[in-house]
């Protein structure tokens, strides 16, 4: 028999051998099981009162108080509720993500308990992260905050998008290069405009390497919005921002950087990284149009506001702290397959066939497929290529550091002498 468990976290599914020998304290002892909530702080009823947020009294609902009591003798058919209340943070895992809010009846129409119950959304912080570890190769990163610290000045934000590999076994990531889309950066807000062109060619490229689109990475302007309400991780446009493109991604270790210059109380600034994921019901909340994504200037950039009401911190509220959607992710480094020396796409001044004959000069005592193992390379000239049969072969060469082909060769020499 199945019995359906309803909590304030959503409903699970436990199956019971037999009703007419399991008893109340055998089933507490499934649910302990399967959904990780203590026996000693389980509260069982038939009663869907039980449920009911403080602002209704669930005090009268009878509990299920006989632990020797036979399921059968309950009068518990397959299919049944069982409805269970604990404290908050009593379950040990991550609750199941809620489902989507459906919308309203007709006009009129008596909302039930069970329609009460089924409409609250309750946002839990995710205790583990689906990505183990984040590791950045040492030269990409560097790459990326020397631009921002030395020709911004960290006054403006910047973005790039992660690329590299997902470990099947250990769901560690090792991101290997950063690809800057096309973005106008302010102290708050940095708005990618995307070319759908230009990521076909990078998605090509990094299909040839053997990787995938794997994260977000921006920084935080020194003289981003202060909250009255005090410091804050993320701000509720970026928590927009990385549910978003999390949602996306398309792979649960999908992974959000944050790179911040913290100054000293001596003057002097450290640049730190730091890695996230979004909770999986913070992305959720975006999906179903839950989460606000129009954020006013005059929000207090600590919380993010909903468009229906959610229990947080056991109330309920319009308005949540974003750290409650931010889950830590374990940071390390490592030296990736690339090089970093060619010029960065997309940083304000066009990246000319000069750069090209520069590049492949400096390292002419390499081997060619050496010479050309820099990602920001193969984008460069990728646009003289076909995306769907050339770039992932050309790619390919450099991911097995094997010979490039003649053709491939005499195309790569070819635009770099019109430089």
């Amino acid at each position: 028999m199945i019995l359906r468990i309803r909590s304030r976290d959503g409903t699970d599914r436990i199956t019971v051998p037999d009703a007419a020998t399991t008893t109340v304290a055998d089933l507490q002892r499934l649910i302990e099981s399967a959904l990780t909530v203590p026996v000693a702080v389980q509260r069982l009823s038939l009663d869907p009162a039980l449920l009911l947020p403080s602002t209704v009294s669930s005090a009268a609902a009878p509990l299920l108080s006989d632990p020797s009591a036979r399921l059968a003798s309950l009068r518990l058919t397959n299919g049944a509720f069982v409805y269970l209340a604990y404290p908050p943070g009593a379950r040990s895992a991550g609750p199941p993500p809620p489902k989507a809010l459906s919308a309203a009846g007709s006009f009129g129409r008596k909302m039930t308990m069970d329609d009460l119950i089924a409409r609250q959304i309750r946002v839990t912080r995710q205790e583990a992260a689906l990505c183990s570890a984040a590791s950045f190769d040492r030269d990409a990163a560097n790459a990326f905050q020397l631009h921002v610290a030395e020709s911004l000045a960290f006054a403006v934000k910047r973005a790039g998008f992660l690329y590299g590999r997902v470990d099947a076994e250990t769901k560690e990531v090792f991101v290997d290069f950063i690809y800057e889309p096309p973005q106008q950066g302010s102290e708050d807000v940095v708005q990618l405009m995307r070319d759908p062109s230009e990521e076909a060619r990078v998605d090509a490229i990094a299909e040839g390497l053997g990787m995938r689109r794997v994260g977000l990475v921006f920084t935080q302007a020194v003289g981003r919005k202060a909250s009255e309400t005090g410091e804050y991780t993320m701000s509720n446009r970026e928590v927009v921002q990385a549910a978003q493109l999390q949602a996306e991604g398309g792979i649960p270790e999908w992974v959000t950087a944050i790179v911040k210059l913290e100054v000293g109380d001596d003057g002097t600034g450290d640049v730190h990284f730091e890695a996230f994921q979004m909770s999986e019901i913070c992305v959720k909340l975006f999906k179903d149009g839950v989460l606000e994504t129009e954020v006013g200037d005059n929000d207090d950039p600590r919380l993010s506001k909903m468009r229906k009401e959610v229990v947080a911190g056991g109330k309920d509220t319009m308005e949540v702290d974003n750290d409650f959607f931010l889950v830590p992710v374990k940071i390390s480094d490592h030296q990736g397959p690339l090089s970093v020396g060619f010029p960065i796409e997309n940083r304000g001044s066009p990246v000319g066939m000069s750069a090209l004959r520069s590049h492949l000069d400096r390292v002419k005592h390499l081997p060619f497929v050496k010479r050309i193992s820099d990602f920001h390379l193969l984008l460069q000239i990728s646009v003289f290529l076909d995306v769907k049969a050339d770039v992932p072969a050309l790619a390919a060469c450099v991911k097995t550091q094997s010979r490039v082909p003649e053709g491939y060769q005499l195309l790569i020499e070819s635009l770099a002498s019109q430089g």
